[in-house]
């Protein structure tokens, strides 16, 4: 178990090793996806090591884009080696000379009419099986790795102190909210019973009456609602302490809270109450717009 802390899924990280005779360059970057995906820009002769570099990356990250670029310049990077294919040149030949046989074909066969077609020629790339060079390389992308890791950390902990602000923010609203129950139950009592006393008269079995109003005020209670945000808020809270990945839970949580200050938000029309739904709400988008970077 590391640091607990939340992870951002953008970083950069790069490395690079400088030998006498070549050097190797490794930048990788990160932005925020549903999984872990890894992309490659490299020389033709290092996608042999592909697998052994994705394990690399998923040792370290659980989620994002990964973008690796490898480089490699200077001399004796890789053995490469003229290949010619005499069996295909061979046949060529013979063909262009019966070509010109058949069709009376003036002037002599020369090496251009040969090269011209390049499939004869190409040059092979041999193998680097040496442990040595492989370290070197692969020791250089994990450090390129180790320093993205870091910036990742450190965006996440900048992210961190923006979801604290913004749960401080939601946790006042929900306290003023729930504040306000007793006296907008009771506000509410007292209206629907002068309205109804206005409608009939006061010709009315009051005790039923009494009774139907209790019924309708429970049905528009918040009371629930605003114990299930409070307690979602507190796991949010304790979510995003969490060493490991929390991005998928967090995003969870926002839903869940969402959704309970739309319950409310249907459920009165308090002035009040309306008005700390709508700033509850606004929070909430940018709680899940910062979420969607987390880890």
């Amino acid at each position: 178990m590391g640091d607990k802390m939340a992870v951002s899924m953008t970083g950069f990280g790069r490395s690079k090793l400088e030998t006498e005779s070549f050097s190797i360059t490794v930048e990788i970057r990160s932005v925020n996806h549903r999984f872990l995906d890894c992309y490659f820009r490299m020389p033709q002769f290092l996608l042999k090591f592909e697998d052994k570099l994705k394990k690399i990356v998923q040792k370290h990250l659980s989620r994002g884009r990964i973008d690796c670029f490898i480089s490699i310049s200077g001399e004796n990077v890789v053995d490469r080696r003229l290949h010619i294919d005499w069996n295909l040149l061979d046949e060529y030949y013979q063909y262009i000379k019966e070509l010109k046989n058949r069709y009376h074909l003036e002037g002599n066969i020369t090496i251009n009419h040969l090269i011209r077609n390049e499939s004869f020629v190409s040059v092979i790339e041999g193998d680097l099986e040496r442990d040595e060079w492989q370290n070197l390389l692969l020791n250089t992308f994990e450090e390129a790795i180790l320093n993205l890791k870091a910036m990742r950390i450190s965006e996440g902990k900048r992210l961190e102190k923006g979801f604290m602000e913004l749960m401080l923010e939601l946790e006042n609203m929900v306290k003023q909210m729930e504040d306000l129950i007793p006296f907008v139950k009771k506000e509410f009592e007292e209206k629907l019973y002068k309205k109804l006393m206005d409608v009939t008269n006061g010709e009315f079995d009051e005790s039923r009456i009494l009774t139907e109003i209790a019924m309708f005020v429970e049905r528009t209670d918040i009371t629930e609602e605003i114990t299930r945000l409070s307690s979602h808020l507190k796991e949010f809270h304790d979510t995003v302490k969490k060493s490991e990945p929390v991005g998928r839970k967090l995003d969870f949580l926002i839903q869940e809270m969402n959704r309970e200050t739309n319950t409310i938000g249907s459920k009165t029309n308090v002035l009040q109450i309306s008005k700390l739904v709508v700033n509850m709400k606004t929070v909430l988008e940018k709680m899940r717009e910062q979420v969607q970077n987390i880890e």
